[in-house]
């Protein structure tokens, strides 16, 4: 697997210089598609007018248009068709009805974006009868330029529009190229559901310091600056994680007795095995979204 991964850059962040008078149409107006849209506008200075976004209810699309005064449609044909870069921004069990709604109403210079989770590139392609497809997976922190995200693209995709993908997502945080899409699926599960055990953490450990005798506003202070500051220290060292763990567990002490009960109650197992079932579930969706609907599809999935 070949991959490249950055941050951003006050320079990177001129996004006119590489999109141009591009038109930028999102299909989907959910939290996802937002956290691209604030990105766009906030950090990269993109004009507004330039964004479009289509999605079901006319109330999120006033939502959006109040807030970053994009333009709004309910009708994803009409956005699609004036798209240089066309963003998917569906949840998985209706992109086949997407699909076929978009299908040759894309033109054949523009740049189709995916952020559904376990669509593959194929099955875009064929269902729009274009070839210029970028999948990605990003991740919640990306609403505040902070997340992380995966991304592939296919052999039709040029050069220049790798460049612009790559320039879009870096003002949501930091990105990551690789080679191969099975990837993508992988970094469903590790990256893009990986805030989800984190909060989870973060949850029962300030529960936990709640039954020691914290207020909850205490503890939630305690938890957050703690899993914060632990992430930027192990960012900024070139130490393995297990010896930055050794460092503060001291012989007989109380790191060392906590993770006994970590390691007992087998935390290691658990966590591979969540990572596991949302890999195989990611997979799934991409199944499901290639057969033919021959009736309602019964997924109860977000995009992640």
């Amino acid at each position: 697997m070949t991959d490249n991964h950055s941050n951003h850059t006050a320079e990177d962040m001129t996004v006119d210089k590489l999109l141009g008078d591009s038109t930028l149409a999102f299909i989907g107006s959910g939290t996802m598609a937002e956290a691209m849209i604030k990105a766009l506008v906030k950090v990269g200075n993109l004009n507004p007018d330039r964004i479009v976004a289509s999605g079901p209810r006319a109330a999120r699309g006033e939502e959006l248009r109040a807030r970053y005064t994009i333009r709004v449609t309910t009708d994803n044909t009409t956005a699609a068709k004036e798209a240089d870069v066309l963003v998917l921004a569906v949840k998985p069990q209706v992109m086949p009805t997407v699909l076929a709604e978009l299908c040759h109403q894309v033109r054949p210079s523009a740049l189709v974006f995916s952020i559904v989770a376990g669509i593959p590139i194929a099955t875009i392609c064929d269902g729009l009868d274009h070839a210029a497809v970028v999948r990605s997976m990003p991740n919640t922190p990306a609403q505040i330029a902070e997340g992380m995200t995966v991304w592939t693209a296919a052999p039709a995709v040029t050069e220049v529009q790798r460049a612009q993908a790559q320039t879009i997502l870096r003002t949501m945080g930091q990105e990551m190229y690789v080679g191969q899409e099975d990837a993508l699926d992988m970094a469903t599960a590790v990256s893009g559901t990986g805030p989800t055990f984190v909060f989870l953490l973060m949850e029962a450990m300030v529960d936990a310091a709640v039954h020691l005798g914290f207020s909850r506003r205490q503890a939630r202070l305690l938890i957050l600056q703690t899993v914060l500051g632990s992430a930027k220290f192990a960012q900024q060292s070139e130490l393995h994680l297990a010896q930055l763990r050794n460092q503060v567990t001291s012989p007989g002490g109380t790191s060392a007795e906590a993770v006994y009960q970590l390691e007992k109650g087998g935390l290691r197992t658990i966590l591979s095995k969540a990572i596991w079932a949302a890999y195989k579930k990611s997979r799934l969706l991409g199944e499901r979204a290639q057969q033919p609907a021959n009736g309602p599809l019964q997924i109860g999935e977000n995009e992640n």
